[in-house]
């Protein structure tokens, strides 16, 4: 296989936040991929793209320590991953969010920074100010006495990045937080989250189905197809040479006339939203 897709870990000051060496994984006698060897370094933007089905949320499922490799060693900010972990901050694939629910935005954010218990007097001051202060951050200040209920999807997308961020962590994983939201408003929140890569140095991975809104924020991508895992800069992975090994038919990569990318042939191709 090309380096692309079996490249050995490159750790030489102890940066990485992510480090992956001959990792399988799998359900029951199903294996999911394989003999995955790759590092995100600490600060990184990275992408996780590929088919339904591939893998690419059991990806996070290892990160959280919610399963255990088959094979090969993981570590996750110098450590084996494990449940709990406060310096990873989480935004699932789904929440489940009614037009009934009239739980305040500012109220979902200090859960996310002291658990259920809230204390009075001091406590209760430090997990407010934190909490407006990832609104903030996020450019959601306005939504703190706004119902859960009564968002569109890409407000309550701010809101759930807020919850995840008052912690301070140092990773961010993001489940496919562009599924339900159009164009326009997928690169509002990419930006936003581009932003907060940049000024907090966090590392963060971000599941997604189309790479378009995101192709010029990244420092990298995960393409996982297959059951390999492909890694590497975008304009190293998303070649029709590198995906064509990855899916093992030919695969071609395009371009369109506004410089979206258009992949042809493999599994669920990749298309670009209509603008």
């Amino acid at each position: 296989m090309s380096s692309v897709l079996s490249s050995s870990p490159d750790v030489v000051d102890g940066s990485a936040a992510i480090v992956a060496d001959h990792v399988e994984v799998g359900y029951r006698n199903k294996v999911v991929w394989h003999d995955a060897s790759f590092d995100v370094q600490r600060g990184e933007f990275v992408a996780v793209i590929g088919p339904n089905g591939s893998g690419k949320t059991t990806l996070f499922r290892l990160l959280l320590g919610l399963q255990r490799p088959r094979r090969g060693s993981l570590t996750v900010l110098g450590e084996p991953p494990r449940r709990g972990n406060v310096r990873i901050g989480y935004v699932p694939q789904r929440h489940t969010i009614d037009n009934d629910t009239h739980v305040a935005a500012s109220a979902l954010v200090r859960l996310g920074a002291s658990g259920s218990r809230w204390g009075p007097g001091v406590a209760f001051r430090a997990v407010a100010d934190a909490a407006d202060e990832a609104l903030a951050s996020v450019g959601a200040t306005e939504l703190g006495s706004k119902s859960l209920g009564s968002m569109s999807g890409g407000e309550l997308q701010r809101v759930f990045l807020a919850e995840a961020l008052v912690g301070n962590p140092e990773m961010l994983l993001l489940d496919e937080p562009l599924s339900n939201l159009d164009l326009r408003r997928s690169r509002e929140l990419v930006e936003v989250v581009h932003e907060l890569v940049r000024s907090r140095h966090v590392t963060t991975l971000l599941v997604a189905h189309d790479i378009n809104p995101l192709i010029e924020c990244l420092d990298k991508v995960i393409y996982i197809a297959n059951g390999h895992v492909a890694t590497g800069p975008p304009e190293t992975v998303l070649t029709s040479p590198s995906l064509s090994e990855l899916y093992g038919v030919p695969v071609e990569v395009l371009h369109d006339s506004r410089g979206n990318i258009v992949i042809v042939g493999g599994e669920n191709p990749h298309e670009p939203e209509a603008p």
